[in-house]
């Protein structure tokens, strides 16, 4: 297996990055659809206006519907092609930016991507998440190349709520513990590929640069601060996350999420399932102690799920989840052996014991 690493073509990130959009963004075209969530258009709307100046470039703002579906990406498409888009811009958080890498992919026109979150590594990757009408998993699309250009404006993260950057850390969490896992037994990336030593390097520096600023960085965000801390962090959680997931593969950490969702009691966000499926996947590889009370710890101080009840998970529902985050193609089949569906609700009881007593402990 060939090895191949993949990445955006311009990633810009900075304090009021989005006052500049037009100078970066004016190479892929000139007429520009933006897939706008509700809080994409209240806070970005007039710094995006403000970085055209004179320029008579066609700009459409059209409202996302919330949420990354079929649907939803055929009614952007139609647009599209009545409007004569070259560009699609995703402005929001993951689903509207999944959904503007998929309406660009089927209409091949380039495609920016523009968070106003950094709940999820979406931004950087070359791929989407697509969930059936109801809210569902449906499935990935994998596309021939990442995102032409991502543009993070430190400042929009910095005034979203803290939570949102706590899901993009408990997503970047993962990031290293599957590539290892992957790159260790030979398993493809996302881009099924081989593994490369520069996209492991990649992945260890995101689980690094998390472990030394998230916690200052949530508590800044708490009250609104950008600082050194803060613009580390949101690179690790979008850039460094998003490049090494696509680049170093998932394993069971992002199968328990997607699995998760079939789960009717759940109610929390991607990267904090993900956080809680990466101490599951700790304990399914047999990790050191050591390691894995070193992340419980961190996502415990980065407040982040440590029990089923934290995601208001009914245990009488777990196997609903465990089923489908075992289902034939799912990514914990690249651990070695057989998982099955009785097996992996074993290990998420585990871990929910786990935390409840590190509740205990630290009370």
């Amino acid at each position: 297996m060939l090895k191949l690493i993949r990445a955006p073509q311009k990633y810009v990130q900075g304090r009021d990055a989005l006052k500049e959009f037009y100078d970066y963004a004016k190479d892929y075209g000139q007429r520009f659809l933006f897939v706008a969530s509700a809080s994409g258009l209240k806070y970005c709307k007039d710094k995006i206006e403000s970085s055209f100046g004179d320029s008579d470039a066609y700009r459409k703002y059209e409202s996302f519907s919330g949420i990354s579906s079929n649907g939803e990406i055929e009614r952007i498409s139609k647009i599209v092609r009545e409007e004569n888009i070259d560009a699609i811009i995703g402005l929001g958080g993951g689903s509207a930016i999944d959904t503007a890498k998929a309406v660009a992919y089927y209409n091949k026109k380039a495609v920016i991507v523009l968070p106003t979150v950094v709940a999820t590594d979406a931004p950087c990757t070359g791929l989407s998440v697509i969930y059936n009408d109801d809210g569902t998993f449906d499935r990935y699309i994998f596309y021939p190349n990442n995102p032409n250009m991502v543009m993070v404006d430190t400042a929009v993260i910095a005034s979203a709520p803290a939570r949102f950057l706590k899901a993009g850390i408990g997503d970047a969490l993962a990031t290293y513990y599957e590539a290892r896992l992957c790159k260790s037994v030979e398993a493809p990336s996302l881009e099924n590929g081989g593994i490369s030593e520069s996209a492991l390097a990649l992945c260890k520096l995101c689980r690094d640069t998390i472990f030394e600023n998230g916690e200052i960085a949530i508590k800044s965000l708490e009250k609104k601060l950008v600082n050194q801390a803060v613009d580390k962090t949101i690179e690790a959680a979008t850039y460094l996350s998003g490049v090494g997931a696509d680049n170093g593969g998932l394993a069971a950490a992002h199968s328990i999420y997607n699995g998760f969702t079939d789960i009717p009691s759940l109610d929390a966000m991607h990267g904090e399932v993900v956080a809680f499926g990466t101490i599951v996947q700790l304990l399914i590889e047999g990790a050191p102690k050591d390691e894995l009370y070193k992340v419980m710890d961190f996502v415990y101080k980065i407040g982040l799920p440590l029990t089923l009840a934290d995601m208001k998970i009914k245990e009488e529902e777990l196997m609903i989840g465990c089923e489908k985050a075992c289902a034939e193609g799912e990514s914990i089949h690249n651990h070695p052996g057989q998982m099955t569906p009785e097996k992996l609700r074993d290990f998420v009881l585990t871990a929910d014991l786990l935390g409840q007593k590190y509740y205990a402990d630290h009370k």
